[in-house]
Formats: C-alpha cells, structure tokens, sequence
C-alpha cells in the first residue's frame, strides 16, 4: 500500500474492511521486493520520517514500515494469531499510523506507540472474536485493554532493541548473523562461504568479529 493509497481509505475504513487482506499480501510483497532488491535506504531517524511522511513522501512511508512491520507482527504473534490475521492487523496499525502521523508530537517514542497501539488492535480482536463465536467470556479479555501484560512488554521491547542494533551492522555482517543465528536450520560455514562468495575458512574470523560488533551496539542501547 502506498502512502497515496493509505491516506484514501482512512476515511472508508470500515467500508473496505473485507479487502484488507488482499492488499496487506501486495503491500507485504511490495516491502519484501524492496528488501530483495539490494537498494541501499539512507538511515533516516524517526524524527525525520514523521515529518517526511506527512509531507507526502512515500519513500519515506515504506523505510517507516519496512523498519517496524516487524514489530508489528510479532506482537500479533504473540498473542497466537494466525498469519492471515496477523496481516489484517498489521493493516490496520499501519492505517492507525498513517492518521496518528500528524499528531505524533514525539516521533522517538514512535516504537513504544507501535507497540501499545498494536497490543490494543490485538486485545480488542481476540475479545470481538470470543463474542462473535459465542465463546464463554475470558476474565482476561473482560477488563479495559490498557496494560500489557509484563513479560510480554518486555519481551517486546528486547527483541526491538536487537532488531535495531542488527540493523546497524555492515551488510556482510548482518548476512553472515542472520544465515547462521537466524535461520531454522542454520546454514554450515561452507554454505554461508558460497553464499557470499567468501572463503569458508574466514567465516569463522568474520562471525567472531561481527558478534563483537553487535555485542557493542546492544550494550550501548542498554540490552540485557
């Protein structure tokens, strides 16, 4: 979805309810088709996204979402969505987003948003779910959704701080990190060597130096 897109269907949102999936699936595969293509985003902070994004700049909108989306789906996930829904959600956040934008007077606290906003999206979809079903109520959908439960904030709040401190990492580093940390299975050394047209003998030197870095970046940003 584009910012264009976006900012027509705020004032319809419940009219175009029933077609969110289908454009969260070409708004997801737009994201990934900009991931894929090797472009270099320039490292914009919040701050300056915001303002680019009111402004109408859709470049700046994509870079907002593509550095959240994540986030954003996580919490969905945590509260044992599937996919499909998961999607739904994360459509709806971004709209909520998009029309939060102007009022957004502290861009820097933009994750905490996400995350609050997210949570509530999901709380208030697994009540309207219970409802609709005819379910018994669930004494832990009964109550105001306006605290999130601890260990899931901080849950939450750790696995963002390492996204953005991944992030900070060389392109080669972050590869080498994500094949062997990130990946179910993890890819052996000569794989990962082939993969990134390197000598398998020096990955082992790059992995420790590359963990070092991130070990820097995460205890600058207070991670434990």
């Amino acid at each position: 979805m584009t910012l264009r897109a976006a900012s027509n269907c705020m004032g319809c949102r419940r009219k175009v309810f029933g077609r969110w999936a289908y454009r969260s699936r070409l708004f997801l595969n737009r994201i990934v088709a900009i991931e894929s293509s090797g472009v270099h985003k320039i490292s914009y902070t919040d701050d300056v996204l915001v303002r680019k994004c009111v402004s109408g700049d859709e470049e700046a909108w994509s870079i907002l979402i593509d550095r959240y989306k994540s986030l954003i789906f996580s919490i969905a996930i945590k509260y044992e969505f599937s996919r499909e829904d998961a999607d739904e959600i994360f459509q709806d956040v971004c709209l909520t987003l998009l029309e939060a934008l102007p009022e957004l007077h502290k861009p820097r606290a933009l994750p905490a948003w996400l995350i609050q906003t997210t949570s509530h999206r999901c709380f208030h979809w697994k009540r309207e779910r219970r409802r609709y079903v005819g379910d018994a109520p669930d004494e832990a959908y009964s109550a105001p959704a306006t605290v999130i439960p601890e260990n899931m904030l901080a849950e939450i709040e750790r696995e963002q701080i390492l996204r953005d401190a991944l992030s900070e990492l060389a392109p080669r580093c972050l590869a080498v990190v994500r094949m062997l940390f990130f990946q179910e299975p993890s890819l052996p050394y000569e794989q990962v060597a082939k993969e990134l047209n390197l000598a398998a003998g020096s990955i082992g030197f790059i992995r420790m130096r590359c963990l070092k870095r991130l070990r820097q970046i995460l205890e600058k940003s207070g991670f434990r």
